[in-house]
């Protein structure tokens, strides 16, 4: 493997184990900690609040750091940092020490997203293809958070689940020093590199851009997609085995039948069954990332974007009602339009943002999406406690909706004036 793909399988890995280690408590709580420490599981997960706190604010001083020093060196900084932080946690022996060790883990997975995306859109040609890549991979750590932590558990315990991964983290900060692939001058902002030998030339600073009014418009339609589509997110992907346990109970049950009449499983149940669909959704709608990125490449963000929102908007105002196989169809339609929108506001910033401030206006775009995550889980709660999911579905077709409008009056063609 040449030492440009090793950095990129780096950098994807570290996506995978930024979303992996931020949900590897939601298992133990589940299924050890309550049970071990005697807590509820309620309350367990106010000890997880600061962590995903952390997460969110820390991503603009990351950013920050990122373009004022060194990305890689901050890189470095993630997978170290996150990997003590989660091997210090496994030996936690109160819910506040588990408190303290998922808040350490949070300002380290903070790093990721400004800095770790900022270098994965400056390297190479066909940005979309490698920003949906990417996206793949840390949608492959959500998607993989529940199973890899639930085996440990069984196996070897729950304080394996941290300590296991934060070692891999530790070997895959060391590889990724020993490359050295590039590094950022915080005077010449140049990029130098073995392999490429390049610099990112012909943008414009930020400061000319500001003053363009299309511009403005871009970042403003940016924003108002950024916290909808956090928030579509959010809704379907954490209330996506809730729902499967609602709707899908008869075909979760056919499904089961078919496995063991085929010998691929054994002890398995109804419960489990529900899980491992929640999961095929999951790593479909994952991989349609890559699909979305050629079309970026090919087509643009305006076209893919209101497509996909069109999907989730038709999805959305189908589901209510739906039971069973077509519940597992529409939601698997409208997970694709959830994580398919992932990569195309990054795949926009890279395109008109100088690299000089990437990492910085990367960070604010975080810090906002991560903050309309946080807010979901309360809205959801809201909703379905008060009408059920029926409802919350026409709300989310709403939000699709609001999507749609909003890159209706997005350009057709990226402006070159913003380019060069």
């Amino acid at each position: 493997m040449t030492k440009k793909r090793l950095y990129f399988l780096l950098l994807n890995l570290g996506h995978f184990l930024d979303h992996l280690f931020m949900l590897i408590f939601a298992t133990v709580a589940a299924l050890a900690l309550h049970r071990e420490w005697g807590v509820s599981y309620g309350d367990l997960l106010n000890f997880a609040t600061p962590g995903f706190i952390a997460f969110g604010i820390f991503s603009l001083p990351s950013g920050w750091l990122g373009d004022k020093w060194c990305r890689d060196g901050m890189m470095v900084v993630f997978f170290i940092g996150i990997g003590l932080a989660a091997i210090a946690t496994s030996y936690a022996s109160s819910a506040f020490e588990v408190g303290l060790g998922l808040f350490i883990i949070g300002i380290f997975a903070s790093i990721y997203h400004p800095v770790g995306i900022a270098l994965v859109s400056i390297h190479w040609k066909n940005t979309g293809m490698r920003l949906a890549a990417n996206g793949v991979w840390g949608n492959m750590g959500v998607a993989s958070a529940a199973l890899l932590t639930g085996y440990m558990i069984d196996t070897t315990g729950w304080r394996m689940a941290f300590f296991i991964p934060g070692c891999f983290s530790i070997f895959c900060g060391v590889v990724y020093y020993s490359l050295r692939y590039e590094t950022i001058s915080a005077s010449s902002f140049s990029i130098k590199n073995n392999d490429l030998e390049e610099e990112i030339k012909g943008q414009t600073s930020i400061t000319d851009l500001k003053k363009q009014p299309l511009f403005i418009r871009i970042l403003m339609i940016i924003f108002i997609t950024t916290i909808v589509t956090s928030i579509l997110f959010q809704s379907t992907s954490f209330a996506l085995p809730k729902i499967f346990d609602e709707r899908i109970q008869a075909f979760a049950k056919n499904s089961l039948e078919w496995v063991q009449l085929n010998q691929f499983s054994g002890e398995a149940n109804v419960a489990t069954m529900i899980g491992v669909l929640a999961f095929i959704v999951f790593t479909i709608a994952s991989f349609g990332q890559l699909i979305v990125g050629y079309f970026l490449d090919t087509y643009g963000p305006r076209a893919v974007y209101m497509f996909l929102a069109a999907l989730q908007f038709v999805c959305f105002a189908l589901m209510p009602g739906l039971q069973d196989e077509w519940a597992f169809i529409i939601a698997l339609g409208f997970m694709l339009g959830a994580f398919g929108q992932i990569p195309i506001n990054d795949f926009i910033l890279s395109k008109i943002v100088s690299d000089e401030y990437r990492a910085r206006i990367y960070g604010i775009r975080f810090v906002v999406g991560f903050t309309a995550l946080a807010a979901t889980l309360p809205f959801i709660s809201t909703v379905y406690e008060g009408s059920g999911f029926d409802t919350l579905f026409r709300i989310l077709a709403g939000f699709a909706l609001i999507t749609l409008l909003a890159f209706y009056f997005f350009p057709r063609k990226l402006p070159t004036d913003m380019i060069k």
